[in-house]
Parts: structure tokens; C-alpha cells; sequence
């Protein structure tokens, strides 16, 4: 039976299905939007298979927190940007996020295997099996990590609707709003300004060692430089390494409210105005697909591809 584009929106409005997948399963179906419906999550797992090879580098980082002592993040790919601001696939990533939370393990491949919180009768990868087959393209839960403060709170940033997200965890005798509000600016910093240390007491020999060498060959690279005395290369390259490791080293940095202050300076008037201690003591960031191959093609491509087809 003919399938009515109207018929095959309706569909993918509802289920956030790709277009082929819908007119698929209402043709399978004859036309019946519930068994069309039933057909898309039945096929769930050989969906997964097919699309195991596919690149999904985008999607969003979630946070979820119920309480101020512990918060997870988590990052699950997609292989659009249309499917990661669909609302059916940020409603998942929540429920992921949660079960993350309350999760006893960190390894990703344990955490697969356990039983899913919204329906125990299923495993965490049977219910990502079943969005794959819903929303019609390779999704996966690619990392989490959780953060704990034992004397003091978590706090965390989310950056243009999911591309970035921050966790700060924080020693505080006092945990009110100012001392709150400290460590969301300190994450807020953390997303925008993407330090590679807590302080320069974190930073490994290896790196000082390497940048030491790359501005070492800047210098020799510059013919007025390379003809300077070899003091003088020497004092340049402790300024430059110096100026380079307070920009990778949070405390160090610039703060980004107040550029004559660091944000060690601005932690510390935080201290003196709540009359207690504020010390950030860990963080992680997220940011959607970083490290990840990206996809060439664009979505109106894609969508011309599925056409043709």
C-alpha cells in the first residue's frame, strides 16, 4: 500500500525513527501506526548490529545529581546533531545519567550489563539496543564519571546544551549560596578556558620537559633569537614556559569574571567572605566528542542520500 509522507512524519515525530526506518515499518505494517511502532523497537537488535560500524561522534554530556555530595557526567554519542536536540534522546541520556549515578561500577562494559532502573527485565544495553531501533541511528554510551566530596559538595556547569560538562568537587566547611556559586564559576571556567591541571603541583615532569623542547626549538628556529647569548635563551625559555603553565593550570589561570585576579585569588576571597576554607580539590570535564573521528557528509546530504534511496 502507498505510504503518505504526512504518514511517515507523523512517525518519525513521534518516535525520532529516521525517515527510511518509518516508511519501512508502516509499509511492513500496512499502514498501522501502532504495529509500525512495535516493529521499529522489535528490531532493535539487529539495528544495533548494522549500525555498529557507524560513527557517532556527537550527541551530549549530562549531569546528574540528587544530592550535594555526589554527581556523575556522562557523554553518549549519537550520529547527528538533528538526533542529540531531539527531545526523546535527551530524555534517555537523563535516565543514563541516573542509573550512572546510583551505579556501583566505573567500567563502561559492567555497567552495560546491568539491569536497567526503568525496567528491570532489560539490561542497560537491551535499553540502548531499544533506542537505537526508536531513534534510527548508532548511539553509545562512550564514558561517566562520578565525583564524591567527603567534607564538602559537588558542584558542575553544562555549556551550549550539552557540549561541555563540568564537575567540581569541593572541600567547604560551609556550603551555602556564595560558596555554591564559587565552585559553578569555577566550573563555568573550567568549560570555557579547558585547563590541562588542577595547580602546577599536578603538572608531570614529562610535560614540563616536552614544552621545554618545543620552545627551546622555537628559539633556534628564530635567527635573531638563536644569535642571543645563552643566558639570555635560557631566561626566555623560563618566561615562556612559566606564561604557558599558568594558561594549562586552573588555579593559574586568568579568572574569567575578574581578569586581575587568578583564580586561586578568587577562591581565596571567597574564603574570607564565608569565613571557612573553600578548596577545589578535583574536576572533570566533558566535551561531546572529543578524540572522536567526526562525520564528513552534513545532514542535508544525508537526507538527499535517503531520498535517492
Amino acid at each position: 500500500m502507498a505510504i503518505s509522507a504526512s504518514e511517515v512524519k507523523r512517525l518519525r515525530e513521534e518516535t525520532g525513527a529516521g525517515m527510511m526506518d518509518c516508511k519501512k515499518a508502516l509499509t511492513e505494517t500496512n499502514g498501522n501506526y501502532d504495529e509500525a511502532i512495535e516493529y521499529l523497537r522489535k528490531n532493535g537488535q539487529a539495528k544495533a548490529e548494522k549500525k555498529a560500524n557507524r560513527i557517532a561522534a556527537e550527541g551530549i554530556c549530562h549531569i546528574a545529581q540528587e544530592n550535594d555530595e555526589t554527581a556523575v557526567v556522562v557523554e553518549v554519542n549519537s550520529e547527528t546533531d538533528f538526533v542529540a536536540n531531539n527531545e526523546k534522546f535527551r530524555t534517555y541520556v537523563d535516565e543514563v545519567a541516573k542509573q550512572a549515578l546510583h551505579s556501583k561500577t566505573d567500567d563502561i562494559d559492567a555497567f552495560l550489563d546491568e539491569k536497567w532502573e526503568s525496567d528491570p527485565e532489560k539490561t542497560v544495553k537491551d535499553a540502548l539496543n531499544d533506542e537505537i531501533a526508536v531513534i534510527g541511528e548508532k548511539l553509545s554510551i562512550r564514558r561517566f564519571t562520578r565525583l564524591t566530596a567527603e567534607n564538602g559538595f559537588v558542584g558542575g556547569y553544562t555549556h551550549g546544551g550539552g557540549k561541555i560538562a563540568v564537575l567540581v568537587s569541593a572541600e567547604c566547611s560551609v556550603i551555602n549560596d556564595e560558596s555554591k556559586q564559587a565552585v559553578h564559576n569555577v566550573a563555568m571556567q573550567i568549560a570555557a578556558m579547558n585547563p590541562k591541571y588542577l595547580s602546577d603541583a599536578d603538572i608531570d615532569q614529562e610535560f614540563i620537559d616536552h614544552e621545554t623542547e618545543i620552545i627551546k626549538a622555537q628559539i633556534e628556529n628564530d635567527p635573531k633569537e638563536a644569535a642571543k647569548p645563552d643566558k639570555v635563551k635560557a631566561g626566555m625559555i623560563k618566561g615562556r614556559l612559566n606564561k604557558e603553565l599558568k594558561e594549562v593550570c586552573l588555579m593559574d589561570q586568568e579568572f574569567f569574571l575578574d581578569s586581575k585576579q587568578s583564580v586561586k585569588k578568587y577562591i581565596e576571597s571567597v574564603s574570607k567572605s564565608i569565613g571557612a576554607q573553600l578548596v577545589i580539590t578535583k574536576y572533570v570535564r566533558f566535551e561531546t566528542g572529543e578524540g572522536l573521528e567526526k562525520r564528513s557528509e552534513n545532514f542535508a546530504e544525508e537526507v538527499a542520500k535517503q531520498m535517492a534511496n
